[in-house]
């Protein structure tokens, strides 16, 4: 029988590597690095591209008990969610290769709590975990940019990823990024050309794309998660054609999404064929992970310790050649 060629794409662009952490002979405490992006091809085509670092997972945990959290996540870690360095241990014996913490105790509807004390709340984390860290602020750009700019003065050198970095608040972020040597998650609503318009302002203001990490924001399963796919890969593929300005590994909030569905909210008056409500949960944040790994996402940040083996686990199968 004949041989048949199987078509082969060749990628004139590549994505780029962005490290986070840093450890001491760069500077910082962390006991190893994370590297993310590199790819010359779509996801998982090994026969078409290069993908020479692995996705990796990220475990989100708040700088005060989350009450407002499902109570299945709660149950899942009992405890540790009362304290955030606790907390950040047990991601990390769960799985977890870097941590976020979410600084929602600085919010105005919850404790108020300074700049100073989110500061300190980040020492103790990178104290008690040596991976390399996420932060994110509260949510509200101008308490977003006290709160940070405190955080990366404390953690100067660990290069940490700090976000969220929106239009509204990019220059004072990126300020306190280049001043104490960290990242930022560049953060936009779903769509090509804002994504690609803050990755030209972070530019223009002096930080280099090699510490910019993006955010396209995304859907749930059953929550924009085509609409979220669809536009992922669109920056993916402008990427290896070459477009400078999406070159950005991706960062994806994953289980923040999947959590405030109905179907993972809900155990009670819902209809018998949803079935096993801890089951159900848990699968809307894995099936919403593993489709984001296959958009293009580096990282994904998710909530529930099942879901980090089980996505882990799939990961290692998408990365064996």
């Amino acid at each position: 029988m004949p041989t048949v060629e199987i078509p082969v794409e060749k990628s004139k662009g590549k994505v780029r590597e962005v490290t986070l952490g840093a450890t001491a002979a760069d500077g910082g405490t962390r006991a190893r690095t994370i590297t993310v992006g590199g790819e010359t091809g779509l996801p998982f085509l090994h026969f078409e591209g290069e993908t020479p670092h692995r996705p990796v997972v990220a475990v989100e945990i708040y700088d005060q008990r989350p009450d407002e959290w499902s109570p299945l996540l709660l149950e899942a870690w009992g405890e540790v969610v009362d304290d955030p360095a606790a907390w950040a241990k047990a991601a990390v014996a769960a799985g977890a290769d870097l941590i976020q913490i979410t600084m929602v105790s600085t919010h105005p509807d919850a404790k108020n709590a300074s700049p100073a004390d989110a500061a300190a709340t980040v020492k103790k984390i990178l104290a008690a975990v040596d991976v390399p860290l996420i932060v994110r602020g509260p949510g509200l750009p101008e308490k977003d940019n006290d709160v940070l700019v405190a955080v990366a003065e404390a953690a100067k050198g660990e290069r940490i990823a700090m976000g969220l970095c929106e239009d509204k608040n990019y220059r004072t972020i990126v300020a306190a990024a280049l001043a104490h040597g960290h990242l930022v998650i560049a953060s936009t609503p779903i769509d090509v050309n804002l994504a690609k318009q803050l990755n030209i302002l972070i530019s223009d203001v002096g930080l280099g794309l090699d510490r910019v990490l993006m955010d396209p924001t995304t859907g749930a399963l059953g929550y924009g998660l085509e609409y979220t796919y669809s536009v992922m890969e669109r920056l993916r593929l402008a990427a290896l054609m070459g477009d400078s300005m999406t070159q950005q590994p991706m960062i994806c909030f994953v289980g923040q999404e999947a959590w405030r569905t109905k179907e993972s909210k809900v155990g009670e008056g819902v209809p018998s064929a949803w079935g096993d409500w801890a089951t159900r949960a848990r699968t809307w944040e894995i099936v919403t992970a593993t489709t984001l790994l296959q958009s293009g996402a580096d990282i994904l940040v998710l909530r529930h310790p099942d879901s980090v083996k089980i996505v882990k686990k799939t990961i290692d199968k998408l990365m064996a050649k």
